[in-house]
C-alpha cells in the first residue's frame, strides 16, 4: 500500500530537542519533496538539539545543526496533512491542542506494530543510539509507505 496524498508532515515529541529533530531530519533526507518540521508538546522553545541528539545524529551522518524548539500550536498543526508521534501520550496531548488534528495523527512506529518510540532525554548514549535506530527503521517505513 502507498500512501501518496501526504505532502507535508509534522513529527512531535516532548521537549522538541531530542526524537523528533533526528526524525525530522531523517524524513527530510528520504523524502526531500515533501515539507517536514518538528515540535514538542512541552517543548524547550528556542533550544538548539540536546547534545547527545546530536552526537548520535552525527554518528549516523545526519546533521541537526540549525534546531530550534518549537512549541506545538493549534495553527501549526493545521498546516500538515500528518502528525505522527512518538508515543501514545502524545496522541492525547496533541487532540487536546489541536483537537480537529486527531484524525490525521499517527505513531510514528505505526507501521513497527505501534511501537512507542522512548525518550532518550538525560540518559546514556546506548539509550540514545536505540533510539536513533527505532526513528531511523520508523522513518524508513513512512517514507516507503509514502512511496518514496
Amino acid at each position: 500500500m502507498v500512501i501518496k496524498m501526504f505532502n507535508s508532515v509534522l513529527v512531535i515529541c516532548t521537549g522538541n530537542i531530542c526524537r523528533s529533530p533526528i526524525a525530522e531530519r531523517l524524513l527530510q533526507k528520504l523524502m526531500p519533496k515533501k515539507k517536514i518540521a518538528s515540535a514538542g508538546v512541552g517543548a524547550l522553545i528556542g533550544n538548539s538539539a540536546d547534545p547527545s541528539a546530536i552526537a548520535v545524529a552525527e554518528k549516523y551522518h545526519l546533521s541537526l545543526d540549525g534546531h530550534v524548539g518549537k512549541q506545538l500550536s493549534s495553527s501549526m498543526a493545521r498546516q500538515y496533512d500528518l502528525i505522527l508521534v512518538m508515543e501514545k501520550h502524545h496522541l492525547e496531548q496533541v487532540t487536546h491542542i489541536s483537537p480537529e488534528s486527531r484524525g490525521k495523527t499517527m505513531l510514528l512506529g505505526h507501521w513497527m506494530g505501534g511501537k512507542e518510540i522512548p525518550d532518550p532525554y538525560r540518559k546514556s548514549d546506548e539509550a540514545f543510539d536505540l533510539v536513533y535506530q527505532l526513528i531511523n527503521q520508523a522513518c524508513r517505513s513512512w517514507a516507503e509507505k509514502m512511496g518514496q
